[in-house]
């Protein structure tokens, strides 16, 4: 059985915890008012105060690369829904073992961006890691741009959309799983869509490529 690594563990807890916490909170309206000061956005708010708990929730640093397309929040939130909004736009995360595609293996087919609908990594890409989120060993070239993430008081590796900086979820080395590059791009399902059509993702790789030689 393979042992999570502690990032895993600290973000496993963080998601199930804010599941849990939302579902009391739904489920309880007298809850909800009898606790409206202590919420977790209350108590996030105030931990940049205190140096240690605010290094451990503190937000990566803003995202300031030119992706090809550029949508304002307003923009975004037309084309997204609530939950893609939030993990694409926002960085969030998905609870593990939820997303539809932690256990979807197929033979072949793309997937692409949830916000812009750009390839990012075959079918052939996935395996199977048992962490609860979908997982990949690479990705499609030049799809995928990566940034060091600090929050957690921890040192990560984001991965983003490269076409228009959707959070992805992060990628993770070394951890001894047989593939051929020891790596693991640990995806949101939500920032992700599938499609079998992999001659026509292929052909608008190619054009991508083909325009970025061009300049």
């Amino acid at each position: 059985m393979r042992i999570p690594s502690f990032p895993n563990l600290i973000r496993t807890f963080y998601t199930i915890s804010n599941a849990t916490t939302s579902r009391f909170f739904a489920n309880s309206p007298a809850s909800q008012k009898a606790f409206a000061p202590f919420t977790r956005g209350t108590v996030l708010q105030s931990m940049p105060t205190i140096p240690f708990l605010g290094s451990l929730f503190t937000s990566s640093a803003k995202d300031m690369t030119d992706y090809p397309v550029k949508k304002s929040d307003e923009e975004w939130r037309a084309v997204l829904n609530p939950e893609q909004f939030r993990i694409l736009r926002t960085k969030g995360t998905e609870p593990p073992f939820t997303g539809a595609y932690d256990k979807h293996t197929p033979p072949h087919g793309t997937y692409t961006c949830a916000g812009c609908s750009a390839p990012l990594y075959r079918a052939t890409h996935k395996f199977k890691s048992g962490c609860g989120w979908p997982a990949y060993f690479d990705s499609i070239p030049g799809a995928v741009v990566r940034h060091t993430d600090r929050t957690f008081g921890m040192e990560r590796t984001e991965i983003v959309c490269a076409n228009c900086g959707g959070h992805l979820g992060h990628v993770f080395k070394g951890e001894g799983y047989p593939t051929p590059t020891d790596e693991r791009h640990c995806v949101n399902s939500i920032s992700l869509r599938f499609t079998e059509a992999e001659d026509e993702v292929k052909a608008a790789v190619v054009g991508k490529e083909g325009e970025g030689k061009g300049r």
